[in-house]
């Protein structure tokens, strides 16, 4: 399983991935074990087909007689924090739960999802003019990627 590289591993993945509404959300090798581990996930969601196709794609890149490994494609859980920028994008509109590096946890509605930054609408009390009491206003906070230590869904049941 030395010939196997991880570059290679996602070459051969993305190409399988391409004309479809799938990404690739992570690539994962374990030399030692044999162990070839593949995360996608997709705009309308991961169909066990999906997985399969996957899965052929990872076989014919690879002689398992010559490689000799084991092989799991899998859908990503929409509880884990996003990993890539095609998360972002998906849940645009969702409510999400924002780590910030600095140790801010804030909770939003998911907006725009640029190269570098995102936007996050968030409810906040404020004291507007001319009225007595403070009131709930939808506050957008842009936040850039590299300020974020997590961002996940919020289930709501």
């Amino acid at each position: 399983m030395k010939t196997i590289d991880k570059e290679k591993l996602t070459q051969v993945v993305e190409e399988a991935l391409q004309g479809t509404d799938l990404f690739l959300v992570d690539v994962a090798i374990d030399h030692q074990e044999a162990v070839l581990e593949v995360t996608i996930d997709g705009m309308q969601g991961v169909t066990l087909d999906d997985c399969v196709m996957v899965n052929n794609a990872v076989l014919d890149a690879f002689d398992r007689d010559k490689e000799d490994y084991e092989l799991t494609v899998g859908s990503y859980g929409i509880s884990e924090p996003f990993k890539v920028r095609q998360h972002y994008v998906k849940n645009r509109g969702g409510e999400v739960e924002v780590l910030t590096t600095g140790g801010e946890k804030l909770k939003g509605v998911l907006g725009e999802a640029g190269d570098d930054a995102f936007t996050l609408t968030i409810p906040t009390k404020m004291k507007l003019e001319g009225k007595k009491r403070p009131e709930m206003v939808d506050v957008a906070r842009e936040l850039k990627y590299s300020e974020i230590k997590y961002i996940k869904n919020i289930i709501q049941i």
